[in-house]
C-alpha cells in the first residue's frame, strides 16, 4: 500500500485552505508588505516566505514523482537549498538563530518569530512525505502572524500589544494542533503503514548515494561515505553486522522470558548511510513475521523532547541550532498546554490501543565518532521558568505512564547496537572493522568472568568506589539483601542482547545508605560534552550537581538540570554498573576516541552509574533470570516502589548513565556485612581471582 492513502483525506480537506495560503505566500515571497512595516520584520516575513516557496515547489514536485524519469538531481539540489541558511557560518545570519532575529527583531519578538520560522521549517518533512494539511496549516499560521504585525503597523499598536497577539496566536497554534501533529506522531510511531523511511530502504539502488536524497533530510559528507564503504564490504560482512543486530534483539526477548511471537510490530531506527545493513536486517524480521515501523525525529514543537533527535536520521545540518530552540517550549508552557498535551496523547493511544499492544520494541542503529560539540549559551534564547521546568518533568513523567498503559513495558524489549561514522577521523575503515569484531565478542568468555564478579558482590552489603588523581569521587552504593543466596543474586550479566556490544553487571541500588560524591573529568551526553561534571548524593537521591562548561555556576547548573535531570530539583540513582569490556576501552585508547564513544559502548569502559529510573522500569514484577539460573532480585529502588501506592512519583521517564573510567578509577571494593573487604578493581586493574584476563587489553 503506498503510505500516501493515509493522509489522503487530510489533503483533500486542506486542497482549497492549500491553494489560498501557498498564493498568498508567493506574493509575501515577491515582497509584497507594507512599506511602513519596521525593516527587519520585512526582511523577516519576505526570507521566510521565500524558504516556503522553495518548499511548495519540492511538494510539487514530489506529488508527480511518478511521471518523473529521474528526480536525483533535483533532490540533490535541495538538499543545498532547503538548508542553505542553517549551515555553518549561514547560521549566523539566519532568523532561525534566535541571536540573530532578537538583533533584527528586538529580543522578545525575536524569540517567538525564530520559533516560528523554526516550526516552519518542518515543512520540509511534509513536503517529502505529501502531508498537504501540516503544509497548510504551517502557512496559515505564518499568515496569521503576518496579519497581525500588517496590523499593527497600521493601527499603531504599542510593542507591547503586538507581542501579546503574536504570543496568543502562536499558542493556540501549539495548543489547537497538537491533535494533528501529536496524532500524526504516535500514528507514525505504531502503524507500519506509515512506510515512507520502509521504502526508501527497500526498494532504493543502493549503489547510488543518491537515494539518501529521498529522505529529505540533510544529507553530509558522512552519511554518503559511511553508504560507499558499506558497499565494499562482502555479503557475508552485512549479514554478519544484521544478524549481530537482529540476534542480540531476539535474545533480549529471550532472555526476559517475553514471547516475541505474539508481538507483531519492530521499531527499526538507524543511522542514514547504513541502508545495506538495515535492509539484511528488516528482510529477516519480516521473514520472521514481524512488520517493521521506522519513525523520523519530531519536528513539531509540540513533540519534541528539549534537543533530543530520536529516530531514523543522519547528522544534523547545526546542533548549535537544535541546542537554540531547545527551550522553546517555555515560550508556552503553563498546565493549560500540559493537559492538553497529556489529553490528545491519551486519545492517540486509545485509539490505537490494538497496534499498541503489539508493539514489541525497538531495534536501535546508532553510530559514534561525529564532530564534538561544544553549546554556546545565548542570552536571546528562550529560557525556562523554575515553575515551566516542575511543569515539563511533571509532563515527561506522566507520558511516560501514560504511553505503558498501552505499550506493556513488561512484555516489551529492545537492542542496541553502534558503528562508528566517517567523522571519527583518518582511521575510520580501521575503526569500523574493530567495531565488529567488538561487537561480536566471545559471549561465553564474558559470561563466566562476569559471573566471578557477581558472585564477590553478592556476598556485600555496599560497594565504595574512589578516584584516583584529579578525580574525586569517593561513593558508597549500598546493596539489596538476598534472602535465598541459592537461587537470587543482585546483579544481572548483561551480554550481547539489549546493549550490544557485551560487558557489564548491573544492579538497582539501594537508595537508603548510597551517598557521597561522583565525579568524572569529562563525559558526553547526547552529544554534549560535560567538564567536571559532579553530583552529590545522599541515600540515593542527587542533593547537588555541578559542571564547569561555563564560567557561570548557575549557566552550568541550569545545563546539568535540563539535560541529566531533564528539570527536575532530584533524581535517584536508578542503576550501578560495572563495565567490563576493556577491549573497547583498549579500542578507545588505541584510537584516542573516548570522547566520540556513545554511551552504549561508553558505559561499558568503566563503572558507571545511571540516574532517574531503574533498568526495569515499569516492568519491576516481570521475573528476570541470570545464565546460571539465579533470579535477579534488585528489580526496584524506593522510589520506583512507591508505583503501588504513589505511580504518579514512582517514575521520572528518563535514565542518564555516567561513567568512570578505568584511569579515573583508585579502587572499586565491596564489604560484607562482617566488614571483610572485596577488592575487584584497584587503581583501573581488576584484581578479583578470575577477572584477570579482562587486564590484558588494558596492559
Amino acid at each position: 500500500m503506498d503510505y500516501r492513502v493515509l493522509f489522503r483525506e487530510n489533503n483533500e480537506a486542506a486542497a482549497e485552505r492549500f491553494a489560498l495560503a501557498s498564493s498568498r505566500v508567493r506574493e509575501l515571497a515577491a515582497g509584497d508588505a507594507p512599506e511602513k512595516m519596521p525593516e527587519g520584520l520585512k526582511q523577516y516575513v519576505q526570507r521566510t516566505a521565500q524558504f516556503m516557496e522553495q518548499v511548495l515547489e519540492a511538494a510539487a514536485v514530489l506529488s508527480e514523482k511518478e511521471k518523473q524519469q529521474d528526480l536525483s538531481p533535483y533532490l540533490k539540489s535541495c538538499n543545498t537549498m532547503l538548508y542553505a541558511d542553517v549551515v555553518g557560518s549561514a547560521y549566523e545570519d539566519s532568523f532561525a538563530n534566535p541571536a540573530y532575529a532578537a538583533e533584527k527583531l528586538g529580543t522578545a519578538m525575536g524569540q517567538y518569530l525564530s520559533f516560528l520560522y523554526t516550526e516552519i521549517r518542518g515543512m520540509i518533512r511534509y513536503a517529502f512525505e505529501q502531508r498537504f494539511m501540516e503544509l497548510t496549516v504551517c502557512m496559515e499560521i505564518f499568515l496569521e502572524v503576518f496579519c497581525i504585525l500588517e496590523s499593527a503597523v497600521s493601527e499603531g499598536e504599542s510593542e507591547e500589544e503586538t507581542l501579546e497577539s503574536v504570543r496568543s496566536a502562536l499558542y493556540y497554534y501549539v495548543s489547537d494542533y497538537s491533535d494533528l501533529f501529536l496524532d500524526q506522531r504516535i500514528a507514525a510511531s505504531l502503524d507500519p503503514r506509515y512506510s515512507f523511511i520502509r521504502d526508501i530502504v527497500m526498494t532504493a539502488d543502493l549503489s547510488d548515494t543518491d537515494y539518501l536524497y529521498q529522505y529529505g533530510d540533510y544529507i553530509t559528507q558522512d552519511e554518503i561515505i559511511t553508504s560507499r564503504y558499506l558497499a565494499t564490504l562482502p555479503e557475508e560482512t552485512i549479514t554478519l553486522m544484521a544478524d549481530t543486530y537482529i540476534d542480540g534483539y531476539y535474545k533480549g526477548f529471550e532472555i526476559s522470558g517475553i514471547d516475541l511471537s505474539r508481538k507483531e510490530y519492530v521499531e527499526v531506527l538507524y543511522s542514514f548511510g547504513f541502508e545495506r545493513v538495515i535492509r539484511t536486517a528488516i528482510s529477516r524480521l519480516e521473514a520472521d513475521g514481524h512488520q517493521v515501523i521506522c519513525t523520523r525525529p519530531a519536528v513539531a514543537l509540540i513533540n519534541k523532547k528539549l534537543n533530543h533527535r530520536r529516530g531514523c536520521c543522519g547528522l544534523s545540518e547545526n546542533d548549535q541550532f537544535y541546542y537554540d530552540h531547545r527551550y522553546d517550549i517555555g515560550l508556552f508552557m503553563d498546565s493549560a498546554l500540559k493537559e492538553r498535551k497529556l489529553s490528545v496523547l491519551r486519545s492517540a493511544y486509545e485509539h490505537r490501543k490494538e497496534l499498541a499492544a503489539s508493539m514489541a520494541g525497538p531495534a536501535v542503529l546508532e553510530t559514534f565518532g561525529e564532530a564534538l560539540f561544544e553549546p554556546v549559551n545565548k542570552p536571546e534564547c528562550t529560557a525556562l521558568t523554575g515553575r515551566q521546568q516542575k511543569l515539563l518533568a511533571q509532563m515527561n513523567t506522566e507520558m511516560v505512564r501514560i504511553t505503558y498503559q498501552y505499550i506493556n513495558a513488561e512484555e516489551r524489549s529492545f537492542t542496541i547496537i553502534s558503528f562508528p561514522t566517517p567523522a571519527i577521523g583518518p582511521h575510520f575503515e580501521e575503526i569500523f572493522n574493530e567495531t565488529i569484531r567488538l561487537n561480536t565478542l566471545d559471549y561465553g568468555k564474558y559470561r563466566e568472568i562476569q559471573q566471578k564478579i557477581i558472585d564477590a558482590l553478592d556476598k556485600c552489603k555496599y560497594v565504595v568506589v574512589k578516584g584516583i588523581g584529579n578525580n574525586r569521587t569517593d561513593l558508597k552504593i549500598s546493596l539489596w539483601d538476598l534472602q535465598n543466596p541459592e537461587k537470587e543474586t543482585i546483579f544481572e550479566n548483561c551480554l550481547a542482547d539489549m546493549n550490544i556490544p557485551l560487558g557489564e553487571v548491573f544492579t538497582s541500588p539501594r537508595l537508603t545508605g548510597t551517598s557521597g560524591r561522583l565525579h568524572v573529568s569529562e563525559v558526553y551526553i547526547d552529544g554534549i560534552r560535560f567538564e567536571n561534571l559532579t553530583f552529590d548524593l545522599e541515600d540515593g537521591m542527587i542533593t547537588d550537581w555541578s559542571c564547569t562548561n561555563f564560567d557561570d555556576p548557575e549557566e552550568c547548573r541550569n545545563l546539568v538540570q535540563s539535560m541529566i535531570l531533564f528539570g527536575h530539583e532530584s533524581l535517584p540513582m536508578g542503576e550501578f554498573a560495572i563495565g567490563t569490556n576493556t577491549v573497547a576501552y583498549r579500542m578507545a585508547k588505541d584510537y584516542q576516541i573516548f570522547d566520540k564513544l556513545k554511551i552504549l559502548i561508553a558505559e561499558k569502559t568503566g563503572p558507571h552509574f545511571a540516574f532517574g529510573d531503574t533498568c526495569y522500569s515499569n516492568s519491576e514484577e516481570r521475573k528476570v533470570f541470570n545464565p546460571d539460573g539465579k533470579e535477579v532480585i534488585a528489580r526496584e529502588n524506593e522510589v520506583s516502589a512507591k508505583r503501588h501506592t504513589d505511580a504518579e512519583h514512582a517514575y521520572f521517564g528518563c535514565h542518564t548513565d555516567i561513567t568512570l573510567p578505568y584511569d579515573e578509577l583508585g579502587s572499586l571494593c565491596g564489604y560484607t556485612a562482617e566488614g571483610e573487604e572485596i577488592q575487584i578493581l584497584l587503581n583501573g586493574r581488576y584484581v578479583l581471582e578470575g577477572t584477570d584476563e579482562l587486564n590484558k587489553a588494558l596492559d
